[in-house]
């Protein structure tokens, strides 16, 4: 194989190789990006769990409360028993709105997260464009400097 042919094969091969690097590169943080999103959906999922899990056990101990007020003889519609209810069942609600809040704000982390991501990846796969466009272009010029030297030159 000449010289000239054996380039242009150098050539050829290393544009495809970066081409297909570029795509990898992008494919991965494709990849990420879906594993990320998700989580974003697992800890929505999880918030609703706890959201459950926690009106479980405050039902169980308001329960237990209302018995043991009713068991000392505690009327329980009005005075400090209405008002401990309330003040619970306040604070029962504001629990369940922090867990959603704080579930919102971490899976919103992970989305942004699986944005920048396929962001990388985009820049991945155009960074591979500027690199062919080098190869190409050293390429021919190898090519050109091989063609025309001059005659008797051993390289």
């Amino acid at each position: 194989m000449g010289a000239v042919p054996f380039q242009l094969a150098m050539g050829a091969a290393q544009y495809s190789a970066q081409g297909k690097i570029g795509k990898y590169n992008q494919a991965i943080n494709e990849r990420n990006a879906l594993i990320l999103e998700g989580q974003a959906d697992q800890i929505e999922a999880k918030a609703e769990f706890d959201i459950a899990q926690f009106e479980k056990n405050f039902t169980k101990i308001e329960g237990e409360t209302k018995v043991a007020l009713a068991k000392s003889g505690v009327v329980m519609d009005s005075g400090s028993a209405y008002n401990i209810q309330l003040s619970n069942a306040y604070e029962a609600q504001l629990q369940e709105n922090l867990i959603r809040y704080n579930s919102q704000v971490a899976a919103a982390n992970k989305m942004e997260e699986a944005n920048f991501a396929r962001i990388r990846g985009t820049m991945a796969r155009k960074e591979a464009k500027p690199a062919q466009i080098t190869t190409v272009a050293q390429t021919g010029s190898n090519i050109y400097s091989m063609m025309n030297k001059p005659k008797g030159v051993v390289a």
